[in-house]
């Protein structure tokens, strides 16, 4: 998770995440959007395309300029800021900002299920196994 949250864990980088997947991929329009300084963001947009999670791409030769897309391991980052999406509806909100209509037409509620069976992953269907060598369930194991 720590290895995650260096690529993906500041907020311009999710805000950027969210921009690619709503489908804004210039910069002057994630600018616009985000409000985050020019600066800063081309920092952000560098490390996520470094990281493998957006490619740069041009979309004009004269004068030159890019947009950024998300690459297959980005989109895999989609239910992530789902949730947390869901997350702060329910805990931050009065109302959702936004509602994301599902293709079925309702208004999407996303959840986490298990990819062999189905069933709603939750706290009380979860149970740890530890595969990182030194490491146990409640930290580094004792020497």
């Amino acid at each position: 998770m720590a290895d995650t949250l260096a690529v993906v864990g500041e907020k311009y980088a999710l805000l950027v995440l969210r921009e690619a997947f709503l489908g804004v991929r210039r910069f002057d329009a994630m600018v616009r959007n985000i409000g985050a300084p020019r600066d800063v963001l081309a920092t952000r947009l560098r490390r996520l395309v470094e990281a493998g999670v957006l490619e740069k791409l041009p979309y004009s030769e004269r004068p030159r300029r890019f947009e950024y897309r998300p690459t297959p391991a980005g989109w895999e980052l989609q239910p992530v800021l789902l949730m947390l999406m869901k997350w702060g509806d329910r805990h931050l909100a009065d109302r959702p900002p936004m509602v994301l209509e599902h293709s079925c037409g309702a208004d999407l509620t996303p959840v986490v299920v298990c990819g062999h069976c189905g069933q709603q992953a939750d706290q009380g269907t979860l149970t740890p196994h530890v595969q990182a060598p030194g490491w146990t369930r409640t930290g580094p194991a004792a020497d």
